[in-house]
């Protein structure tokens, strides 16, 4: 499929050839950059709302500054769609997250345009901080290291960690912060408040708007521009921003706040920065989904709403003729809200992904025992071991590759304790095109090392309604319950919860020679292997482990003395994971039996859809077969 152009845009693939445009073409070039955004991610989904809102701010950092050799370095990354278009990717963006294409995120390998490689958040102060402390040791004083950072991130702790030191490091450190107050879903917290105060303060917009009409009020170039900033730092400081600005008080000369959407006036901030040495921050005003109607009206909805009509910006649904099981993520939603009912102790905590893991559900509900603690997974954690310390149960739903942000706080604050938390692990597994930095592949390993843990994995979204209920009954302490992203089978709302006991898998199907142990729900995909082996006269048996930790001693006993091989199978790393502890049980317990792992290799898995990815490394339908397939002909 090809993609329509305008013709300033056709002309740019790198930011030397932005720099040949006048700085009057830049509105349009940055209208027509938007478009292109639009009419590729309409049949090519993606993040779209936080890209649209971020055009001008790009088209203006990499026209006024020297990318590479000056360092631009994105939080998260999901606004960067314009960085990646403007250098030399424009003709691959439409590849855009696809298997064997580009990153959705920057990544080094990818370009020298992308300075750090990001997924996760509130990582480009300390990253920008620690190369323009290279180029100070360096003795390189030209070169600037720019840090693009949303407001929602700014909740993260790194972020204040990092901007505590960089305030008193004496390097050439520009912070900009794209304020556009949501990150998926609203920004919550006290940061956000006082960032909306600074916008509408009245004294402060005084002094902001005296200092503009000095720069030359709509002007394109006021003439006593370059000494007026130069003395902004000194005026404010006697003034109210001294004493009452968060980032004047850490260090930083604060500029703003300006028009994210004004590029000349942008350009003209940037370049007077640009001649200020030391760390300064310059907050900068956007509308996530700018220039997209549907998009700046419902932000949460068109973060990555996959495929749309590019004109009205109507979401396309997928038409499905068979009723569809729900999302693993609602059942989380609507079980917790019926536990809640029953159980007056259990709470809900999610650092800023309510609707991502439907928290939203119980938030409006009972708004006072759910909560988004903002971009905290460190606090998420340690805020639910207070809770539990004081009688709650707190169901802490945090995304797999997020939770390895708070592992400190797992060990230290909870399991420790011994403390009755309830962790929720969604996008466990493979999750697609979001690729290496969301992958959900280690916690199965890195929660079963961990004392006075249990950590399972349903295969079904039944059995996770069971597994939720099971962990918030008395005693069973910290507990972890992990599953994907999607669906699986339908559920059975009017089914009483069971409880699952602990540590207890059980037997799917009986077999001979060889016996298949699964854990969660590539057991499925299992099931579906074994049930065309069986045609051809091949019957593993096929068991569910439920649990990587404690694991069925009993079951697996049965296991080792009843067959000659084991398969393990896991959406998750093989080193440490669900096989390691077969091989481990096996050792211990003096069992000469042939062990066969399959998981997730030893490496980091790029983007691609599940199915390719899981085609990939061997995990699924046709790998299963064929790798059963040749141990059976083995032992012929």
């Amino acid at each position: 499929m090809s993609y329509s152009m305008g013709p300033l845009l056709s002309r740019v693939n790198s930011p030397e050839d932005l720099k040949k445009l006048n700085p009057n073409q830049l509105e349009q070039f940055s209208r027509e950059l938007r478009r292109y955004i639009i009419d590729v991610m309409s049949s090519n989904p993606g993040h779209l709302a936080s890209s649209l809102g971020a055009v001008e701010l790009t088209v203006a950092i990499h026209y006024t500054f020297n990318t590479p050799y000056d360092k631009l370095i994105w939080d998260v990354g999901h606004q960067a769609y314009p960085h990646k278009i403007i250098t030399g990717r424009r003709d691959l963006f439409p590849l855009n997250r696809k298997y064997k294409g580009i990153s959705g995120f920057p990544k080094m390998a990818e370009s020298e345009y992308d300075a750090f490689g990001v997924g996760h958040s509130s990582t480009s102060i300390s990253a920008a901080l620690g190369m323009a402390m290279a180029s100070k040791l360096n003795g390189d004083k030209k070169r600037q290291h720019i840090a693009v950072i949303g407001d929602g991130s700014m909740t993260a702790g790194l972020s204040f960690e990092a901007m505590n030191h960089a305030g008193v490091s004496g390097t050439n450190l520009l912070v900009i912060l794209n304020d556009n107050g949501i990150a998926i879903d609203k920004n919550v917290g006290a940061l956000k408040d006082y960032l909306l105060e600074v916008v509408t303060s009245r004294t402060y917009n005084r002094i902001r708007n005296k200092i503009w009409f000095m720069l030359g009020g709509n002007t394109k170039y006021g003439k006593n521009t370059r000494s007026i900033v130069k003395q902004i730092g000194g005026a404010i400081k006697g003034t109210i921003l001294r004493k009452s600005n968060l980032f004047e008080a850490l260090g930083f000369r604060y500029f703003g706040p300006v028009d994210g959407h004004d590029v000349e006036k942008l350009v003209t901030v940037l370049t007077d920065l640009s001649r200020i040495p030391g760390p300064k921050l310059l907050h900068v005003i956007t509308r996530k989904g700018k220039g997209m109607e549907k998009a700046e009206l419902d932000p949460t909805t068109y973060h990555a709403p996959g495929n749309f009509d590019k004109e009205t910006g109507e979401i396309i649904e997928k038409k499905c003729s068979v009723a569809l099981a729900p999302k693993y993520q609602n059942v989380f939603g609507k079980t917790i809200i019926e536990l809640a009912k029953i159980n007056p102790k259990v709470t809900g905590v999610t650092p800023a992904m309510p609707s991502g893991c439907s928290l939203n559900m119980m938030m409006n509900v009972m708004p006072e025992r759910a909560f988004d603690v903002g971009i905290a997974e460190q606090h998420a954690v340690t805020f639910s071991a207070g809770l539990a310390a004081q009688g709650m149960i707190p169901f802490c739903n945090i995304y797999s590759s997020f939770m390895q942000r708070a592992y400190d706080q797992v060990i230290h604050d909870v399991a420790l304790q011994k403390l009755h938390v309830v962790f929720c692990l969604d996008r466990g597994g493979i999750v697609g095109e979001d690729g290496a930095t969301h992958h959900g592949v280690f916690d199965l390993a890195y929660f079963r090392c961990i004392p006075n843990m249990t950590v399972a994995a349903p295969m079904n979204e039944q059995e996770l309604r069971n597994m939720m209920f099971t962990a918030q009954l008395p005693g069973k302490g910290t507990f972890s319950i992990r599953y994907p992203r999607g669906r699986g089978v339908m559920v059975d709302w009017n089914t009483p919860f069971e409880e699952i006991p602990v540590g207890k898998g059980r037997k799917l199907r009986d077999g001979n020679k060889i016996a298949i142990l699964s854990i969660g729900h590539i057991g499925n995909t299992v099931s579906e292997a074994l049930n065309k082996l069986a045609l051809s006269g091949i019957t593993p048996a096929h068991y569910d482990l439920r649990f990587v930790k404690p694991l069925d001693t009993v079951m697996l006993h049965e296991v080792m003395q009843r067959y000659t091989d084991v398969v393990t199978i896991e959406d998750g790393t093989l080193i440490g994971g669900m096989g390691s502890a077969i091989v481990e049980f096996a050792s211990d317990n003096n069992y000469r039996i042939n062990i066969h792992r399959m998981g997730i290799p030893d490496r980091f898995i790029d983007q691609g859809t599940p199915e390719e990815l899981f085609r990939e490394i061997g995990l699924d339908q046709e790998g299963i077969i064929n790798n059963i397939n040749q141990i059976f002909n083995r032992n012929k």
